[in-house]
């Protein structure tokens, strides 16, 4: 069994790399976007992050404001054209996510091209510019599925289209262990985006894969170690392609979000139910509304005879949920608010005077950046109820609508975002009531620690997943 074990470190390892790829490849462009707008106007000062973050202007630049505004939705544009252009256009089993494709054939469902050397291209482009181009999705869904590819690719070593066949590991080239390769590939991309080898495996266990064993197991899990390391080791020094020193030197603080264990009290699970509750109520009616909007979204489509411009349709669709998005500039450009002119401070700390302001931090900040702010302890009165309400229905709607459309896309992030937003009102409303405790038997009354409840509450709710949850959501937090 000696190969199939160095297959399943190779299968790891690549999927590794290719998850630390995504992320640096994401936060160069959105930072290179960021840039762009900036050389353009010659604004009097900006600040760029690894995320979608707001251009800082001086007041009284009407203009310029008007210009950033536009720069700002042409690039997004130009990215999201791109990456539904390639999902579309280019890759043969183009799929918003591929994880419904990927459970479908390990249960036994024959799908052509799903693993296709453009599909693995397409849904990697797509991928990558839907999430920097400033959509509400996460690239958890097609890192699932590349992870699959990458799983069925190291293990057959043969491709019809590249015309490869290279005679070794013939004897895996069956179908039974073709499953379990792509089956711990899965696994292998889950546990490079959340950095949680045995939440990987306890999620191809619950909602992958038909088929299982303990020997598949142990090797599913050693598949997850090794991409979960990889990424890691590659991640401690490299930011953005750039090397920063200290190569191998795993950083706490940049992985843990809760330092210490909270000293829980009895009443703190009244809410948490309550949370709970209001997490399974809310995840019914994302499903269900996710299941009207694609089904009016088939209907619609399919009333188009011709191929072409029924893909064009598409793409238009993405581009439309992307000005929608962009939404928040427009109100704020209109009302005569600025947006657009925070301090460098604010957007560091997310700690805005102005609600709206808050408001427009929260969406414009990418998604798992957002999400760490929002977890943060110790910031009772950081965020105010307007901004989060205001973010929680414009990310609630819109995340519902991109998912299904034609990039590739996956919706963790807006789970956890969305579930954050609404953990933290219901740790606001707390605070209102109790008032900012500073005594040990009322540091529960905390919002952020309730903004990670909520955050597995919605993620629970939409997925229906429990045991592999708890166990990201703990390698996330401790």
């Amino acid at each position: 069994e000696w190969d199939r074990w160095l297959l399943m470190g190779l299968i790891g390892t690549a999927v590794g790399m290719l998850g630390f790829l995504i992320h640096q490849l994401i936060d160069s462009l959105v930072k290179l976007k960021w840039d762009l707008v900036e050389n353009y106007l010659q604004v009097s000062k900006s600040w760029s992050m690894g995320a979608n973050v707001v251009i800082c202007l001086s007041t009284g630049q009407d203009g310029n404001i008007h210009m950033t505004w536009l720069c700002t939705l042409g690039f997004g544009l130009a990215m999201v054209v791109l990456s539904s252009g390639s999902a579309l256009f280019f890759c043969p089993a183009g799929s918003p996510s591929g994880l419904p494709e990927i459970i479908g054939y390990l249960n036994g469902t024959s799908i052509q091209h799903l693993f296709n050397i453009k599909t693995f291209l397409g849904t990697f482009v797509s991928c990558v510019l839907a999430v920097a181009s400033g959509l509400f999705c996460g690239p958890e869904g097609p890192m699932i599925h590349l992870g699959a590819l990458l799983g069925c690719g190291l293990s057959q070593l043969q491709s019809d289209t590249l015309g490869i066949h290279l005679p070794i590991f013939t004897r895996f080239r069956n179908s039974a262990d073709k499953r379990s390769f792509i089956t711990a590939g899965a696994g292998a991309g889950i546990a490079s985006v959340f950095r949680a080898p045995i939440g990987g495996l306890l999620f191809t266990l619950e909602e992958v894969s038909s088929f299982w064993d303990i020997r598949l197991a142990w090797q599913t899990f050693f598949c997850c170690l090794m991409a979960t390391f990889t990424t890691d080791l590659l991640s401690s020094s490299l930011y953005g392609f750039v090397y920063r020193g200290h190569f191998g030197f795993f950083e706490a603080e940049k992985r843990i979000i809760f330092w210490n264990l909270l000293d829980m009290n009895v009443l703190a699970f009244v809410p948490t139910i309550l949370l709970g509750t209001l997490g399974g109520l809310l995840g019914a009616l994302f499903v269900s509304l996710n299941i009207k909007i694609n089904k009016l979204r088939m209907q619609f489509f399919n009333s188009i005879p011709k191929l072409s411009l029924r893909k064009t349709s598409k793409l238009l669709e993405t581009v439309l949920i992307l000005v929608i998005s962009c939404f928040p500039l427009v109100a704020n450009l209109g009302s005569g608010r600025n947006f657009l002119a925070l301090d460098v401070g604010c957007i560091l700390s997310f700690s805005c005077s102005s609600e709206w302001g808050s408001a427009a931090a929260l969406l414009f900040e990418n998604g798992k950046q957002g999400i760490t702010y929002l977890f943060k302890r110790g910031t009772h009165e950081e965020f105010g109820y307007t901004s989060l309400c205001t973010a929680l229905a414009f990310y609630f709607i819109l995340s519902c609508w991109t998912a299904g459309s034609a990039v590739a896309s996956g919706l963790v992030i807006p789970m956890l975002y969305t579930g954050a937003l609404y953990g933290r009102i219901s740790g606001l409303i707390l605070v209102s009531i109790f008032g900012v405790q500073t005594n040990e038997y009322g540091a529960w009354i905390d919002p952020g620690l309730f903004a990670a409840i909520g955050a597995a509450s919605f993620f629970s709710g939409v997925s229906r997943l429990t045991i592999s949850l708890t166990v990201i959501m703990v390698s996330m937090l401790s």
